[in-house]
């Protein structure tokens, strides 16, 4: 297994460096459209839906949003940041009360749905960083990198009060702590490299860092209530996509939504 695992991030990590960062346009847009239409792919599974034909129809609905957006150059829109924030916000509601409050999103529309609002804003907010600098793009995905780092350990040292056991036995509270030192660290340094002010940029930085463990514990929950291990196995190693993205599908929008204020421009 761990050699599965380090083959495949050895191939997938020069690969999404590249896509990230080397492209631009709707090259760019066409590379993170993929990443989230297979992502949608596995969603399906997680709502329920899981024959092969039907399945496929939602990261094609998935994808035919992302192709009219594009056409329609809207892709700088506002509002579906907007949503993604109010979507996370419901979000924490049914994750903090499961699994009592199940039966408002256990329906498979309602769980499709559910995944529409986590994955599409998350192609947007990836639009939108590009735009804004490439600085920006790595800051978010250094920031989900380093929290989950500072969890890891932090948790597997000093771990005692359980976040929310009834969905994720394994994350605690001081997992949560530790990784929001890490991210205040990086906050920091960006800081001091004259990337933006401190506390501006400390504030959202922390702000961000919380939702993204809940796009972990989403995830979590609707895996709980499929029996599921893994998202899918499209990763060899690592489990699928949406086991790798799960914090960024929450850290992302937010992130692109709140970052014209970290620049002084109100968002």
């Amino acid at each position: 297994m761990l050699k599965q695992r380090i083959i495949t991030a050895l191939i997938l990590a020069p690969l999404a460096l590249w896509g990230l960062f080397g492209l631009d346009g709707a090259a760019f847009a066409v590379m993170t459209g993929g990443v989230v239409a297979l992502a949608a792919w596995e969603w399906a599974n997680l709502a329920g839906v899981r024959a092969g034909a039907a399945r496929l129809l939602f990261p094609v609905c998935m994808a035919l949003a992302m192709l009219l957006v594009w056409w329609a150059d809207a892709s700088q829109a506002r509002w579906p940041l907007y949503l993604a924030a109010l979507a996370w916000a419901v979000n924490l509601r049914w994750v903090m009360h499961y699994p009592e409050k199940r039966q408002e999103w256990h329906a498979t529309g309602m769980r499709l749905g559910v995944g529409v609002l986590a994955l599409l804003p998350t192609w947007f907010g990836f639009l939108q960083l590009k735009t804004s600098g490439g600085e920006w793009l790595l800051y978010v995905l250094l920031m989900v990198w380093a929290a989950d780092i500072g969890a890891y350990f932090s948790g597997k040292r000093f771990g005692k009060r359980k976040l929310a056991p009834r969905v994720s036995p394994g994350k605690s509270w001081e997992g949560v702590y530790g990784g929001l030192v890490a991210t205040g660290l990086l906050a920091t340094g960006y800081a001091l490299a004259g990337q933006a002010d401190w506390l501006p940029l400390l504030l959202v930085t922390l702000g961000v860092t919380g939702v993204s463990v809940l796009g972990d514990l989403l995830e979590s929950m609707f895996k709980r209530e499929r029996e599921m291990k893994d998202s899918s196995q499209l990763l060899p190693g690592h489990g699928g996509i949406m086991d790798r993205i799960d914090s960024l599908t929450a850290a992302v929008p937010l992130f692109a939504l709140l970052l014209p204020w970290v620049l002084g421009g109100g968002a």
